[in-house]
């Protein structure tokens, strides 16, 4: 059952208002620590920084040191305990590795996703046979995944499209990502309709980016990465940047705009929602394309 609200959101928001209490107060974070008996910094800092699940009472504690008033106090009482959920959704992911379970947190709450990917099909629209083949590929960088495990996961993850409200998803794909790309023609078919499907549900929509098209200036990113924007808006819009080793997570206005520009640019030059359905059906149903059956091109960075 999906969350409505995303846990590691509300980490990075507890923790920003938490250190605009403390620098409200002139205090250092060696002052706090020694006032609360904490053995060292590191504890108050993760927290700060949305690093670490809080405990509720290590922030009621902080909310004393910083004499914060009734009405805020209860206000940041409710996003502790959003920060801290172990509801039996949250449960249900516990296979995860962690790479992987941060973008659960961030598409659990979210209410709008807008997915860019420059070779591959994003988690949430994978079958069960093209995620199990891009786990495998990543193996190859990840050698200690489980990929039966990770396969459940993703497949887990999904279900954040089907809720009762889910997020408004926009998927925006190169036509590089509509290639065979090694799977077998099957698999790739099987991909190919799934998409189709999903792009009928009226909180899912699909883009291709032509080969031929571009943003204005030769704009064309590299790297995959998705925007997040949540219900309240108080919760810093995010967005995930996808490597091969560690994801970023950026949070600050002027980086989370200037992606969300990038987006909007290549939504333009982007082939229409009618357009984009129609190549991929079209695919779907046309010639097989020769492949040998080897696993999926690019490796899985974990998402």
């Amino acid at each position: 059952m999906p969350l409505s609200t995303s846990p590691v959101i509300r980490r990075a928001r507890l923790g920003a208002e938490l250190r605009r209490l403390r620098r409200r107060e002139s205090l250092t974070l060696e002052q706090v620590c020694a006032r609360l008996g904490w053995a060292s910094t590191s504890k108050l800092s993760r927290i700060e920084l949305g690093q670490s699940r809080p405990d509720l009472a290590d922030v009621l504690d902080l909310l004393d040191v910083y004499e914060v008033g009734d009405e805020q106090r209860a206000a940041l009482i409710v996003i502790a305990r959003d920060a801290a959920t172990s509801r039996g959704w949250w449960k249900s992911l516990g296979e995860m590795g962690e790479r992987q379970r941060t973008y659960a947190e961030l598409e659990a709450g979210a209410a709008t996703i807008l997915d860019y990917h420059p070779a591959l099909v994003p988690g949430l629209l994978q079958t069960p046979a093209y995620a199990r083949l891009r786990v495998t590929a990543g193996r190859l960088l990840h050698p200690e995944v489980d990929v039966e495990a990770d396969v459940r996961a993703r497949l887990a993850r999904q279900d954040v499209l089907w809720g009762a409200e889910p997020p408004a998803y926009t998927a925006l794909l190169d036509e590089r990502a509509c290639d065979p790309a090694g799977a077998p023609d099957e698999v790739w078919r099987e991909q190919l309709r799934h998409l189709v499907t999903l792009a009928g549900r009226p909180n899912v929509r699909l883009r291709v980016l032509p080969r031929v098209a571009g943003a204005p200036g030769g704009l064309h990113p590299l790297t995959p990465f998705t925007c997040y924007s949540f219900p309240d808006p108080a919760d810093p819009r995010t967005v995930m940047v996808e490597a091969l080793t560690t994801d970023l997570r950026l949070v600050a206005e002027h980086d989370v705009s200037r992606y969300e520009r990038v987006a909007e640019l290549l939504l333009a030059a982007a082939l229409s929602a009618e357009e984009s359905v129609a190549l991929l059906a079209g695919r779907a149903e046309g010639p097989a394309v020769g492949n040998g059956g080897r696993p999926v091109g690019a490796a899985d960075a974990g998402r």
